[in-house]
């Protein structure tokens, strides 16, 4: 017990000691600037199960979406698993799809892989289908009309160890890309750290109370982007092709150059590249399950906190630029075949608006090696406006004796 404590002490100090000393560090330098929501497009998390579980899913992750959460939990795998999710957002005008696989590698390693997705699509670009000189739409505007897409890419390679029977460690690297049509884009790049603990005692037996710590973007989160002037041209000539009076200088000459005629038309200055730091965010949980019957059928409770350091100010505790998201979770498994579970993922108040709490419910329905999950959440509040959110997620475990995991 004495050498598995010690040896859950050292990653534990080492992740935290990463998360200060990052807070701590600068957190600007010249020509970067912060970026509160740079990594956003993956706050809503992946798996309907944990997504069901209000994101409270950090000290109980052992399947597929390990690699997003915790990744040491790849290392509880004994199979390989591949896990798929769908989510249509905002009434559908933002799709949401991730896509994973994982494998054991001899008695204490696995590997996994990940790819996110979240893109608008058919945005229509209205830059040349209206009349510069009266403001109004050309008459022939529906042919100037043209469409692009805005997407934000992720790929994620893991890896995780058992340390001991008790202890393990894991790490995800990941490359983002992302892209405003022709207009701007940007690379990014990053790692996830984390540890898992599975504990013993009066009201952990059988390893029923795990302990989780990730922390996303231990590495600071760096993206630059880079934007395309040439994409925001803007047509000067009329049907005849004569210049528009708005496109001339003051000597009646057509302005040169597409940054000058952009200014003057929109009075506006065409955006310039730039480099982002996202500021780690540090995911402490826990996860205690407790048999109900002896049938099989089990109760989970689960409990997490996000720390950021980014200065947000509207969840429930803050600490200056430090603040802490509370997740919290419960579900009910009967006999391994059905589950049903809530959770709360969001705690926040503002001053005009009051109090806001995101609660999320789910089902889970297990079919020998396949296993279908749903999770719903309210994006749109109480005027639903925005539309409400449906999370499917499936996930295959390929049972096979070759390839269990080895010893």
């Amino acid at each position: 017990m004495t050498r598995s404590l010690a040896l859950l002490r050292r990653p534990t100090a080492l992740l935290l000691g990463m998360a200060l000393l990052v807070a701590a560090a600068p957190q600007r330098a010249q020509g970067q600037q912060l970026a509160k929501y740079g990594a956003d497009f993956l706050a809503g998390g992946v798996g309907a199960r944990a997504i069901g579980l209000g994101g409270a899913y950090t000290g109980l992750a052992r399947d597929v979406t390990a690699g997003y959460w915790n990744a040491a939990g790849l290392s509880q795998m004994d199979y390989p698993e591949i896990g798929y999710m769908h989510v249509e957002r905002f009434g559908g005008v933002v799709s949401f799809d991730y896509a994973g696989a994982a494998f054991p590698v001899g008695g204490r390693s696995s590997f996994g892989v990940m790819a996110v997705r979240s893109g608008v699509n058919d945005i229509v670009n209205t830059l040349n289908a209206y009349n510069p000189d009266t403001g109004q739409p050309d008459p022939a505007y529906q042919a100037q009309i043209t469409r692009f897409s805005a997407a934000d890419y992720l790929f994620g390679f893991g890896y995780a160890r058992r340390v001991s029977e008790r202890l393990s460690v894991g790490g995800t690297g990941k490359v983002t890309r992302r892209s405003i049509g022709d207009f701007a884009d940007a690379w990014g790049y990053s790692v996830d750290a984390g540890v898992q603990y599975r504990a013993r005692g009066a009201f952990a037996r059988g390893d029923r109370l795990t302990l989780g710590l990730q922390v996303q973007d231990a590495l600071p989160y760096v993206q630059s982007w880079s934007v395309d002037p040439g994409a925001f041209a803007v047509d000067c000539l009329d049907d005849d092709g004569e210049p528009y009076d708005a496109c001339l200088d003051e000597n009646g000459e057509l302005i040169d150059g597409n940054a000058a005629r952009y200014d003057s038309l929109f009075s506006q200055q065409i955006p310039e590249g730039q480099t982002e730091i996202v500021t780690p965010v540090a995911r402490l949980g826990s996860g205690w399950t407790v048999p109900v019957s002896g049938r099989g059928s089990n109760v989970t409770l689960a409990l997490g906190v996000d720390v950021r350091f980014d200065g947000r100010r509207a969840f429930l505790l803050n600490a200056g630029d430090v603040s802490f998201e509370p997740r919290l979770g419960a579900e009910f498994d009967y006999r391994g075949i059905l589950a049903v579970r809530g959770g709360i993922n969001r705690v926040q108040y503002a001053d005009r608006l009051g109090w806001d709490i995101t609660p999320s419910v789910g089902a889970g329905l297990n079919l020998a090696q396949f296993s279908i999950n749903y999770a719903f959440g309210d994006f749109g509040g109480a005027s639903s406006e925005l539309g409400y959110s449906h999370r499917i997620s499936a996930r295959l475990r390929l049972e096979q004796p070759a390839l269990q995991r080895g010893e």
